[in-house]
């Protein structure tokens, strides 16, 4: 197995391929604030308390406020913060990339992803860590959608019958052992009650514009179609901030900035995330997050 320091390399030169990537196509390299007063509302995502404020768990809402001001490509590569995640996949703080687009689709995502990997890709190959798993990365890459892959892989529809639960459980027990390693899947298509911040689209079936990108048995990012609409978003918010009152979470408060910001107006627009470590672990056939990290807490 590589060093960590052959790793780290591979690490840099990632990192510069994903901002020449985002440079070529011209985007905006952004900074958005760690420390947040209102982190997104999500039922099971936690920001670590920061004094009278959080750590981010993603730079999102400040992402989409920009765009609101007439940006209309930008992107953010630092770290973000979630409480109690800790494991061989997961740590407390990580490094995430995310962009955003107006007037772009979550499909649109779909295919510059692609294209990024590609990227990526021929800038680790020279690099000494580079050892991922036999795969096929060549776009266009495999689209399966929940509902269809769920009936056939866990024998039930989660769009016509939602169970959060059972979702859940099906979805790391029966349905991620399944996906092809042989390479990259987009999931899409989620259920409404799935959708986070994602635009839903009425269907039949009413389904949330979310994809999610796994390879190599890992999930490694997590697309929407944005929401724009501010009462919609709003009643979203509440809703999880009762569910959360009940499970006995910490309940933050409404980011108001950011539903002005879908107030005065945001155009269509679609953003992801995207686990750097996770990538970099794929890229260097690494089994625990820690081995591409300089130092974790």
């Amino acid at each position: 197995m590589s060093t960590l320091l052959e790793r780290l390399r591979l690490r840099a030169v990632v990192l510069d391929a994903m901002r020449g990537f985002f440079a070529s196509r011209g985007y905006l390299a952004v900074e958005t604030p760690v420390r947040v007063p209102a982190p997104a509302l999500e039922l099971h995502i936690d920001a670590p308390p920061s004094g009278s404020a959080f750590l981010r768990t993603s730079p999102e809402l400040h992402l989409k406020r920009l765009l609101g001001l007439g940006a209309d490509r930008v992107f953010e590569l630092g770290p973000c913060f979630r409480e109690g995640e800790r494991g061989a996949r997961h740590l407390p703080e990580f490094t995430m990339l995310e962009w955003c687009r107006t007037h772009a689709t979550y499909q649109d995502l779909m295919t510059e992803t692609e294209a990024l990997f590609a990227a990526v890709w021929e800038a680790a190959r020279g690099c000494v860590a580079f050892t991922p798993p036999a795969m096929d990365v060549r776009a266009p890459w495999p689209r399966w959608t929940v509902r269809d892959t769920f009936l056939t892989l866990a024998g039930w529809d989660p769009v016509a019958h939602w169970d959060a639960d059972r979702f859940d459980l099906d979805l790391v027990g029966k349905v991620e052992p399944q996906l092809p390693r042989d390479r990259p899947l987009i999931l899409m298509d989620y259920p409404v009650e799935a959708a986070a911040l994602a635009r839903c689209r009425m269907g039949p079936p009413a389904v949330a514009e979310r994809w999610e990108l796994y390879a190599g048995g890992m999930e490694l990012a997590n697309a929407f179609g944005e929401l724009t609409d501010a009462a919609e978003q709003r009643r979203r918010f509440a809703q999880c901030a009762r569910a959360r009152a009940a499970l006995g979470k910490t309940v933050y408060p409404m980011d108001e900035a950011f539903l002005a910001a879908l107030e005065r107006g945001l155009p269509p627009c679609a953003g992801i995330a995207l686990g750097v470590d996770r990538l970099i672990m794929l890229l260097t056939g690494s089994a625990r997050i820690d081995d591409v990290r300089a130092f974790v807490a």
